[in-house]
């Protein structure tokens, strides 16, 4: 019996451990997320309604913002705008603002190439190529399962082969070759 109990309990270590590690990973990667054009955003201003919004990032890579004018956010991460704004508006016209910023949406990922769908597609946290995929409406039967192609947005040359358990990320492009045989 106590064999046992010391067993059950490394196992739920381990498996504590393992599931810290996941949300760990995940935490960091929302947290590094880079903002882009077509991002609708949630900025809140504690108890100012005038300073709250959702604003969609402009082609530019930039927001109108109440006091502190057009602001060049493209490639920021939430807490680098988070900074900027409350940073902005403590200069003079609020005394210690509190900003909160989400991401109400995602700008699209693309597919294209042998999928029944192609086309833009809303990004979800966690999204997949395999997931992907099937909201394209799955592979054609000439699809190839081998040469799947991903380019990330804004990266220069040729897109790199993947597999199906590929993250995808906002504003990727996707392109399934067909199969020959």
């Amino acid at each position: 019996m106590i064999r046992c109990n010391t067993y059950l309990r490394a196992v739920l270590a381990a498996a504590l451990l393992f599931i810290a590690t996941l949300v760990n990973a995940q935490g960091q990667a929302l947290s590094d997320y880079r903002l882009g054009s077509g991002d609708l955003l949630s900025i809140q201003v504690y108890g100012e309604e005038d300073l709250s919004m959702e604003i969609r990032l402009s082609d530019a890579g930039t927001i109108a913002y109440p006091f502190l004018g057009e602001l060049k956010i493209l490639n920021m991460t939430i807490g680098k705008l988070s900074k900027t704004i409350t940073d902005g508006l403590a200069d003079g016209y609020l005394l210690n603002p509190n900003v909160s910023i989400t991401v109400v949406e995602y700008r699209q990922f693309f597919i294209n190439g042998e999928v029944k769908e192609p086309g833009g597609y809303p990004y979800q946290p966690g999204l997949t190529l395999q997931k992907a995929v099937a909201l394209a409406g799955g592979f054609t039967e000439r699809a190839s399962k081998s040469k799947l192609y991903l380019a990330h947005e804004g990266e220069v040359g040729d897109p790199r082969i993947v597999k199906l358990n590929t993250q995808i990320q906002p504003g990727d492009v996707i392109t399934i070759d067909q199969s020959f045989f």
